[in-house]
């Protein structure tokens, strides 16, 4: 059996007198809480966050509401902006009072907690460095899409190819421009990599009809033919701004040689005049006995 020494049962009792010092010590500090004040604090920090979220929820739908009703009188009224105009500066005009209202909506909650924002704000040049590189793609989509506007490149609902991408705008913000290709895939453009801006909504268009020759007919009664049709179409397609123009004869890059129609239209309507066009035209030409080859559709569009 293993008996104790005079210096273990010392040691033993200093151990028990440390224990029980500190055991004291964290009990006088807890007694010593005011919990009433902690739970009473964190009780109205509580409802401070949620009163403060309701009101700035409430400033955020009653502002886009003011924001939409607007628009929609200036659309209503003989406005100098066109309805694409209107659209743009109404969805950039949405995105600055989100981002405005998020902002203040953070700096009042960090101010409920106690954290000072104005130290916060004030320190911000010693992290502005690291931030900067980081940054410097947001800041550039921001610059660029500004120059987009000040130079009035597109507006909602224009038809445009952006780098590889073709379909109508379907909103401008501050760092991205939203297209809808004609599949119905909308594609979030970031403005920083805008560089080539082809819009074909702002001229008219032309509208390109290849017709095959048939071999064993000839191209002036082919001429006879599209003309006569012309006159009959062309009363019911106001979309229609200049033509057709019946070029005749021409060759194409493969070396073959086709009938060619042109016709400059509204913007956005030269694939619906084109198949029109076609469609009439071949079925006239296939009435008068004309064998014409099938071949593949050729829409051209021009500005």
């Amino acid at each position: 059996m293993y008996l104790l020494t005079a210096t273990d049962k010392t040691l033993s009792s200093d151990v028990s007198k440390q224990v029980v010092k500190q055991t004291g010590v964290l009990d006088n500090y807890i007694k010593n809480i005011n919990w009433d004040n902690i739970i009473t604090k964190i009780i109205m920090v509580t409802i401070s966050l949620i009163l403060i979220s309701l009101l700035f929820l409430i400033i955020h739908s009653v502002g886009k509401k003011i924001i939409t009703r607007s628009f929609s009188t200036a659309k209503k009224k003989n406005s100098n902006y066109s309805i694409g105009r209107l659209g743009t500066i109404y969805t950039l005009t949405q995105n600055i009072f989100h981002y405005c209202v998020l902002f203040f909506y953070f700096y009042a909650i960090l101010s409920i907690l106690g954290i000072p924002v104005s130290t916060l704000l004030a320190s911000a040049g010693i992290v502005s460095v690291a931030l900067g590189l980081g940054a410097q793609g947001f800041v550039t989509d921001i610059v660029t899409g500004f120059f987009i506007l000040l130079e009035q490149q597109f507006s909602v609902g224009d038809v445009v190819k952006i780098n590889a991408i073709t379909g109508k705008i379907h909103a401008v913000g501050l760092r991205t421009t939203q297209v809808i290709s004609d599949d119905g895939t909308l594609n979030f453009i970031p403005n920083r990599s805008i560089t080539v801006v082809s819009n074909m909504s702002r001229n008219n268009m032309q509208a390109v009809v290849d017709i095959r020759l048939d071999p064993k007919k000839d191209a002036g009664e082919m001429k006879k033919i599209i003309a006569q049709v012309n006159q009959k179409v062309v009363p019911n397609l106001p979309e229609i701004v200049t033509g057709p123009t019946i070029l005749g004869v021409v060759p194409l890059t493969n070396g073959e040689l086709v009938f060619r129609v042109t016709a400059y239209t509204k913007n956005g309507a030269q694939a619906t005049v084109q198949r029109i066009l076609l469609d009439n035209y071949l079925r006239a030409l296939k009435d008068a006995g004309f064998n014409i080859p099938t071949s593949p559709l050729n829409l051209g569009a021009t500005a």
